[in-house]
């Protein structure tokens, strides 16, 4: 399966979430490790999921970016 990540960069790195699977985050100092540990997030979350019987959101989110004209 293929989940749909939102990367954000702060002040000291780097955020990820994955909206169709709310509280599944990750945070690291590059993006690449924020990458690294929000796949190993989605999967242990899927994983505790199947554990406790409840079923797993199959990926429905996309994401587009979107240019718009910031001149005033």
């Amino acid at each position: 399966m293929k989940y749909m990540v939102v990367i954000e960069k702060g002040e000291a790195g780097y955020g990820a979430h994955v909206p169709d699977l709310p509280g599944c985050i990750a945070a690291g100092e590059t993006r690449d490790e924020a990458l690294e540990l929000i796949k190993e997030a989605i999967e242990f979350h899927i994983e505790g999921l199947l554990e406790v019987g409840e079923p797993v959101p199959p990926p429905s989110s996309t994401g587009e970016l979107i240019e718009v004209d910031t001149a005033a």
